[in-house]
C-alpha cells in the first residue's frame, strides 16, 4: 500500500479480481465517452498485476490505474484484447487512470504517475507512454511526459477523441 498526501484516508493497493465490479463503476463515471468491457479490464489485470492498482478512500474503492509492458508508438485501440503482452517490449504503457472526484486534486494522480514509473523502471522497461484525453496532458506534462509528433499515430488516437496526445518520457535518469 501506497498512501498519498491527503485528509482522507487514502491510498493505492494492488488491484484484485474482487474489484473489477468497482473498475467498471469508476470507469463508467470518469469516462463516459470512452466505454470499456469489463473482459478487457480483467485481461489487463490478468496479464500486468503490478500495473494494476485500486485507489481506496476511506475503505471505499475510487480510482484506478492499469498500465502494461507494451510498444512504444503502438497504442492499442480502446476496448480491445491483447491476447498477451509483447516479448519485445519496450514501454509501460499507461492504460488508464480514472479517479473519481473525491480524489481529484489530493496527490492520488501523481503518487500513482510516480508508482507506476516505479513499475517500468522495475521491469527495466525504458519508458512510459499514455495517450492523454480529455485535456489530461497539462496534468502528464507536470510528470515529465511530452508529447510525440508522429503522424503515424493520428489513425491509431482517432478513436480516444479529438484532443488525445500520445505522450511519453524516459523512466531511468539520463
Amino acid at each position: 500500500m501506497t498512501a498519498f498526501p491527503s485528509s482522507l484516508r487514502a491510498y493505492w493497493r494492488p488491484m484484485l479480481p474482487a474489484d473489477l465490479g468497482a473498475v467498471s463503476a469508476i470507469a463508467a463515471a470518469v469516462h463516459p465517452g470512452f466505454p470499456e468491457r469489463l473482459v478487457v479490464f480483467a485481461e489487463r489485470l490478468a496479464l500486468s498485476p503490478g500495473g494494476c492498482l485500486i485507489a481506496e478512500a476511506d475503505g471505499r474503492a475510487a480510482g484506478y490505474a492499469i498500465a502494461h509492458p507494451w510498444r512504444h508508438r503502438a497504442p492499442p485501440p480502446l476496448d480491445s484484447l491483447l491476447g498477451a503482452l509483447p516479448t519485445d517490449a519496450d514501454t509501460f504503457y499507461i492504460h488508464d487512470i480514472a479517479l473519481m472526484p473525491v480524489l481529484r486534486g489530493t496527490g492520488a494522480g501523481s503518487a500513482i504517475a510516480a508508482i507506476l514509473l516505479d513499475r517500468a523502471r522495475a521491469v527495466g522497461l525504458p519508458r512510459a507512454s499514455l495517450v492523454a484525453v480529455n485535456g489530461s496532458a497539462p496534468f502528464w506534462q507536470r510528470q515529465g511526459f511530452l508529447p510525440v509528433e508522429d503522424a503515424a499515430l493520428s489513425a491509431k488516437l482517432a478513436s480516444y477523441g479529438t484532443d488525445a496526445a500520445y505522450m511519453a518520457r524516459d523512466t531511468f535518469p539520463t
